[in-house]
């Protein structure tokens, strides 16, 4: 490996070493720096070796597992053994072609065994067992296997469009969740506010009733007490055909232009006051468990 050098003397930059034979034989190894050669004695420079880190990309191409063809590209950094360097100089032609023969060696032995999600998770568990087997056999010719790295994966084309658009299915599929999901909470806090809104709705209306009860039981006494012989059932006639006349007055005045047929008369107008005043009795005695004699005695008091 390398031209002899039959000189003199002979200089070996840094981060290199010398081969130095002797009629043809290997004598010694010279480190960096200016050696003097005895031609006399056969002496002489058969080689010089860098020791520097060299890089060697090799790109492989084999199949996974569900037979999907890939192309992997693998860095080997290596360099030679200060020490061992006689065996690099000599029992190595071409490392280069050494290294790839056990790169795709190995690769061809470990990625077959993977599906193609497997390869890319653990490509660095193929950097090992390259680097491993690289080691043990490089070793030997004196050279040290620095780093090995798996730089890229490249599946075929037509997979790598099936991956995208997998994945492009995928998320449109968890966006599709995330709508639905916002949709479904808008649609619950609609109704939980509807049944806030009717629950405030019906207090209201309770209220209303309650003060519109009290103050008819207010006017009904004080009637009463001014006017004498008058019963609670009268008042209570009265008071009511009062404020049907009242309705049918806003009626008349509303802005809205609608028309509203009610039966009117003096016998309806009775039948409707007797129809509201024994519906509040009944509502009101079913409550407390009264009789209608009862209620009226309620009423006045």
């Amino acid at each position: 490996m390398g031209n002899t050098n039959c000189v003199l003397f002979g200089c070996v930059g840094q981060a290199s070493v010398g081969v130095v034979e002797r009629w043809g034989r290997f004598e010694r190894l010279a480190p960096p720096g200016l050696h003097f050669f005895n031609l006399f004695t056969g002496e002489c420079l058969a080689g010089i070796l860098s020791t520097k880190i060299s890089s060697l990309d090799v790109r492989i191409e084999t199949k996974t597992k569900h037979n999907v063809f890939v192309q992997l590209l693998c860095s080997i950094q290596y360099r030679v053994i200060k020490e061992n360097a006689d065996d690099a100089f000599y029992e190595l032609q071409n490392p280069q072609e050494q290294i790839q023969a056990y790169v795709f060696d190995v690769v061809r032995a470990v990625v077959p065994k993977m599906n193609l999600d497997e390869l890319f998770e653990q490509k660095g568990e193929v950097a090992k067992a390259v680097s491993e087997e690289l080691e043990k056999v490089m070793g030997d010719y004196g050279y040290n296997i620095e780093h090995i790295l798996m730089v890229d994966i490249i599946p075929d084309a037509s997979v790598r469009r099936a991956m995208n658009e997998i994945n492009a299915a995928q998320r449109l599929q968890l966006a599709s969740v995330y709508k639905g999901e916002a949709e479904k909470v808008l649609v619950v806090k609609k109704a939980e506010a509807e049944a806030e809104a009717k629950y405030l709705g019906g207090v209201g209306v309770a209220r209303q009733r309650q003060a519109i009860t009290d103050g008819l039981r207010e006017n009904i006494l004080n009637f009463s007490h001014k006017v004498e012989g008058t019963s609670a059932k009268e008042v209570m006639d009265l008071i009511l055909v009062t404020q049907y006349f009242d309705t049918i007055k806003d009626l008349g005045h509303s802005s809205q232009n609608t028309t509203v047929f009610i039966p009117h008369g003096p016998g309806h107008v009775r039948d409707i006051s007797g129809q509201i005043r024994n519906g509040m009795m009944e509502a009101a005695s079913a409550q407390a468990g009264l009789t209608n004699d009862e209620m009226n005695i309620n009423l006045l008091q």
